[in-house]
């Protein structure tokens, strides 16, 4: 019995366990642009998130990772949010880069250091983009 109490308390308190699936709009969505958004997601070299993922009203996309069409259907914008910042939060073992979160990050390039994928200008456009376009 006293196993299963420990075994049961450490289940209540793992982080992992509490982590929130969701993660509050920053100052910049005040400013969000949907247009600058949709072309975060076209620029491969900055963003790569069409490398694995279909994206609503663009044509060429991954198919590695889930669908972006219609994701304002299936998550909320703090939902959304969350698992481009930072999905380990959500997933460790997810392949998807954190686009807005450097923990974690090791032996990155110096110039690299310290410094988040995506601006928090950069976050907030691409989730704009996201929930205006239905597919």
């Amino acid at each position: 019995m006293r196993h299963i109490v420990g075994y049961l308390l450490c289940l209540l308190l793992s982080p992992s366990l509490w982590a929130s699936d969701a993660m509050p709009a920053t100052p910049s969505a005040a400013t969000a642009d949907a247009e600058r958004g949709r072309k975060l997601l076209l620029a491969r070299h900055d963003t790569g998130c069409l490398l694995c993922h279909q994206a609503p009203g663009l044509k060429d996309g991954g198919e590695m990772g889930p669908s972006l069409k219609d994701v304002r259907t299936r998550l909320s914008p703090e939902q959304i949010r969350q698992r481009i910042a930072d999905p380990r939060v959500l997933n460790p073992q997810t392949f998807m880069p954190s686009y807005f979160s450097t923990k974690g990050v090791h032996n990155v390039g110096k110039s690299f250091q310290g410094k988040t994928v995506l601006t928090e200008q950069a976050l907030e456009d691409i989730i704009a983009y996201l929930l205006k376009n239905p597919s």
